[in-house]
């Protein structure tokens, strides 16, 4: 199951994580972020356990999204070793996504 993370335990989460990130930055009412939660399962069966995968509602988190300047929804974050490496595109289907992950 994709986990939900929020502001206050964001930092904590993707420090620990030992692994690289993907965040999915969306909002409810997104048909196009609901569309990709969908292939988060697939993506996370596949990246057995070499990708953590988190999302983040904008409508009750705004620290974080500030902070990334995320301005369009939905949006994925890419973090390597605890920081922010970048956003990513392939915003559509699990191959693509893989692609710009390169893991």
């Amino acid at each position: 199951m994709i986990r939900a993370v929020t502001d206050r335990e964001f930092d904590q989460v993707i420090e620990r994580a030992g692994m690289p990130v993907l965040v999915e930055f969306w909002q409810p009412g997104c048909g196009g972020c609901r569309a990709l939660l969908n292939e988060f399962d697939l993506l996370q069966a596949e990246t057995n356990g070499r990708l953590l995968i988190l999302t983040m509602n904008v409508q009750e988190n705004f620290q974080i999204p500030a902070e990334r300047d995320v301005s369009s929804l939905p949006a994925l974050a890419l973090y390597r070793n605890g920081q922010f490496d970048r956003f990513i595109g392939g915003l559509g289907k699990k191959d693509e996504i893989l692609k710009q992950l390169a893991l």
